[in-house]
């Protein structure tokens, strides 16, 4: 077995001579070029690293099964949350990107043209493969204009593929504990407020949801009508192009409710984990908008998009997992949550 080397295990001589700068090829050397360029490579290599667990992560849901107790599950979040951790970091290499100033990025800008961040391949892969929808993207007419046929389709491949969105409905979907009506037994409720079909729900959900949408309208105020028409859209009738079924929405909001039970102790821990990716994009888009606009302006940037306008447009509306996030509008106090039946007690604390 032949020894291994640092410097040629990392391939050091690849990547430490990977910076060719414009402006000494233009023979008007700019300092600051080599920091953008290092900067920039940085955050393709940590795409890359980001995209591998986020793919090992939909290898597990695409299993035929995946227990709520079992290691996979576990080495799930762990993975996700490496990837809040890598995209925390993206964020603070804009505190080194913003010690260029405008005069110091002018002196190379234009000599950078066509090229653009709005090239990164990679990011829009990333986008996909998390579950941002072609129809959902902003500036649709020119987001795959500026790329190499090879990289459209691979972004086109991603697109195609099942995402971590879509899995993670398919998981919330097949939430069990509500398909065995025995376990429900002896749960009682008020009167019959949502008009649930016996033969599309089970006694148990429309026990449960009933009860529970009278706790949680009566603690708003305006009318009980208004109020079952935006729960019903929510958890039953579904609203058009949302990122999870009313059937995931249930499931999601039951393990927000109930999270003290051990069961459900790591599917809340993955959907906040989730709630934390969307976050830090969006932390990192908003810092990317606000460093475009106190460098360039209101200008074009290099690549013809709208530069500091699209990033807005982006940051308002490239939020993957926000189905997720807008069940917290359908919370209520703990000491007023319907109390579980014994029996189901039991299933949540992992002694079925």
């Amino acid at each position: 077995m032949s020894s291994v080397y640092y410097h040629d295990y990392l391939q050091l001589n690849k990547i430490i001579e990977a910076q060719s700068l414009e402006s000494v090829k233009h023979q008007k050397p700019a300092h600051d070029e080599m920091l953008f360029i290092v900067i920039h490579q940085a955050y393709e290599l940590w795409f890359k690293q980001i995209l591998h667990e986020v793919d090992s992560v939909i290898e597990f849901f695409q299993k035929p099964s995946l227990k709520d107790d079992s290691p996979d599950q576990q080495i799930i979040i762990h993975r996700l949350n490496r990837t809040v951790t890598i995209l925390r970091l993206l964020v603070q290499q804009m505190d080194v990107m913003e010690t260029m100033t405008p005069m110091d990025f002018l002196e190379f800008r234009d000599m950078l043209r066509p090229a653009s961040g709005f090239q990164s391949w990679q990011f829009k892969v990333l986008e996909a493969r998390l579950g941002l929808p072609f129809e959902a993207r902003v500036g649709q007419e020119y987001y795959l204009s500026q790329l190499r046929p090879e990289h459209v389709n691979l972004i086109k491949e991603a697109e195609a593929k099942v995402s971590m969105l879509n899995l993670i409905n398919k998981w919330l979907e097949r939430m069990p504990f509500f398909h065995d009506n025995e376990i429900w037994q002896g749960f009682s409720t008020g009167k019959t407020v949502l008009p649930l079909n016996e033969q599309d729900y089970s006694t148990a959900e429309r026990l449960f949801w009933n009860e529970y949408f009278i706790r949680y309208a009566s603690g708003l105020a305006g009318a009980e009508e208004a109020h079952r028409e935006f729960f019903e859209t929510e958890f039953f009738k579904g609203r058009a192009n949302a990122g999870l079924s009313a059937k995931a929405a249930r499931s999601a909001l039951f393990i927000m409710l109930y999270r003290g039970y051990p069961m459900l102790q790591l599917p809340f821990q993955l959907l906040q984990t989730l709630l934390d990716i969307d976050e830090q994009l969006s932390t990192w888009r908003y810092r990317h908008m606000n460093m475009v606009h106190r460098t360039i302006g209101s200008r074009i940037g290099t690549g013809g998009s709208s530069g500091k306008d699209y990033l807005k447009s982006a940051l308002d509306q490239h939020y993957i997992f926000k189905d997720i996030a807008r069940l917290t509008s359908f919370l209520m106090e703990r000491s007023r949550l319907p109390e579980l039946p014994k029996a189901v007690e039991e299933r949540l604390g992992f002694r079925a």
